[in-house]
C-alpha cells in the first residue's frame, strides 16, 4: 500500500470513528426527549455539549500539536473518546449524560485538530485538496453511520445498548488508524504555543471562519429538528425508520469527494459559492410535506454543506500556510468557529420547532446559508497569495487561473 493510501484510508477511518461518535445522540433525540423527561430544545443539549467541548479544546490542541507532533494527538484522541462514549451508555442520570457528552467533545478534538495540517505536510501540493475531500468524505459517512446505528438499535433495545454500539465502532476504527496511518515525516516542531496575530487579521482566514460557523449552524439545525418531524404527523415513523434518513450521508463522501477534485483543477474561489447554492435549493426542496420531496431535500442539502465544508476546511491550512501562519492554528480556528456554530446556531433548532414546527427551521437555516453564500461572494475578492509571495505582499488573483495553486 503506498504512502498516500495509507494515509487517506486511515484519516478516512478517523473520520468515521470521530463522527460517529460525535452524533451518536442526535438520531436519539426524541427517545432521549422520552426516557429523561426534557423538552426537545433541552435534548439537543446532547450534541450541543459535546460540540462545545470540541469546539473550545481546538484552541487548545491545534497549538499543541504544532509541539507534540500530529500523529500521537490523533491516536489519543480516539482512544479516548471512544472509551467516553462508552460511559455514556451506562451514564444514570440526564446530567451526568450531559457531562460525559460535554468530555467527549473535549477527547475528540484531536483529529479535526490535525488532520488537514497532516494531510498537508504529508502530500503533494497537488493532491491536498483531494485528499481532504476523501478525509472529510470519511466524517460524513461516519455522521451517518453514528445516527444509523443508534437510530436501529434504539428501536429494539434501547438508546443504552445503541450508544454501546457506536463505542465500539470507536475503538474498531482506533485500531485500524494506529495500525496503518504513517508517522509524520515533513512536521517540524516549533516552541512555545502563542496564537499567530495573522491567523486572526488575514481577511480570507477570517471568511473562512465565518462560511465554516454559518454552514454548520444551518446543517445542524435541520438534522437536529428531524427527528421531531419524521416522528409527528403527517408521517409519524418510529425512532428507526427515522433514522433511516441519514442514509443520504453518502452523498456528502461523494460530493466532498467531487468537490475536492474540481478544486484543484479549477480552484476553489469558483466551486465553493456554487455548494451554497446548492445547500440553499435542497432546503426548500423540504419544505412540502411529501416524504419523496424531504428525502431529496436532504439529499441535496448534504451534498451542498459538503462541498462547502470540504473546500473551505482543505482552504484554511493552504492559506494559513502562505501567510506566515501555523496551519494547525488556522484549522482550530476554523473548526473553533465551525463547532460554535453548530452548538449555538444548531441549538436554535429546537426552540425554532416549538414556535413554527418545520418552515421556522427551514428559515433559520436559510439564513445562515445566506450568509455563507456573501461570504463566499466576498471571499471571491479578497486578494489570493501566490506560493512565491510573502505574506506581507499578496499578490492579486481575484480568480486562480485552471490548476493554479494559490489560495
Amino acid at each position: 500500500m503506498t504512502g498516500y493510501r495509507r494515509i487517506c484510508l486511515a484519516l478516512f477511518a478517523a473520520g468515521v470513528a470521530t463522527f460517529a461518535l460525535l452524533y451518536s445522540t442526535q438520531a436519539l433525540l426524541p427517545e432521549l426527549s422520552a426516557a429523561f423527561h426534557v423538552t426537545p430544545a433541552q435534548s439537543s443539549w446532547s450534541l450541543s455539549l459535546a460540540t462545545i467541548g470540541l469546539g473550545a479544546a481546538l484552541l487548545v490542541t491545534g497549538p499543541l500539536s504544532e509541539r507534540i507532533g500530529r500523529t500521537r494527538l490523533i491516536h489519543l484522541s480516539l482512544i479516548l473518546s471512544a472509551l467516553v462514549g462508552a460511559g455514556c451508555a451506562i451514564a444514570p442520570s440526564w446530567h451526568v449524560l450531559l457531562g460525559l457528552r460535554l468530555l467527549q467533545g473535549v477527547a475528540l478534538a484531536g483529529l479535526p485538530a490535525v488532520a488537514t495540517a497532516y494531510l498537508r505536510e504529508e502530500l503533494p501540493a497537488n493532491t491536498h485538496a483531494r485528499a481532504a475531500g476523501l478525509y472529510i468524505g470519511g466524517t460524513a459517512l461516519g455522521g451517518m453511520a453514528g445516527r444509523l446505528i443508534t437510530g436501529s438499535i434504539s428501536d429494539a433495545y434501547g438508546w443504552r445498548l445503541s450508544l454501546a454500539a457506536v463505542a465500539a465502532l470507536g475503538l474498531i476504527c482506533s485500531g485500524f488508524v494506529l495500525a496503518v496511518l504513517p508517522r509524520s515525516r515533513n512536521f517540524v516542531a516549533r516552541r512555545g504555543a502563542a496564537m499567530n496575530r495573522r491567523a486572526l487579521t488575514d481577511p480570507a482566514l477570517l471568511i473562512l471562519y465565518g462560511i465554516g460557523a454559518c454552514a454548520m449552524g444551518a446543517f445542524v439545525a435541520v438534522y437536529n429538528a428531524i427527528g421531531f418531524r419524521l416522528t409527528s404527523e403527517p408521517f409519524a415513523l418510529g425512532v428507526g425508520a427515522a433514522g433511516a434518513i441519514f442514509l443520504v450521508y453518502p452523498v456528502g463522501t461523494l460530493s466532498s469527494t467531487v468537490s475536492g477534485r474540481l478544486a484543484d483543477r479549477y480552484g476553489r474561489r469558483a466551486v465553493l459559492p456554487f455548494g451554497c447554492l446548492l445547500t440553499a435549493a435542497g432546503l426548500l426542496l423540504t419544505l412540502p410535506d411529501r416524504l419523496p420531496l424531504v428525502i431529496a431535500g436532504l439529499a441535496v442539502m448534504t451534498a451542498g454543506f459538503f462541498c462547502v465544508h470540504g473546500l473551505a476546511s482543505g482552504w484554511v491550512p493552504a492559506r494559513a500556510h502562505l501567510a506566515g501562519v501555523p496551519p494547525a492554528q488556522a484549522a482550530s480556528l476554523y473548526l473553533f468557529a465551525y463547532y460554535a456554530g453548530s452548538s449555538v446556531f444548531g441549538s436554535l433548532s429546537g426552540t425554532a420547532w416549538s414556535l413554527g414546527s418545520w418552515p421556522a427551521v427551514v428559515a433559520l437555516a436559510s439564513v445562515f446559508v445566506l450568509i455563507s453564500g456573501l461570504l463566499a461572494g466576498r471571499l471571491r475578492r479578497v486578494p489570493a497569495l501566490a506560493p512565491a509571495a510573502r505574506p506581507s505582499a499578496p499578490a492579486l488573483a481575484p480568480l486562480p487561473a485552471r490548476g493554479q495553486a494559490v489560495s
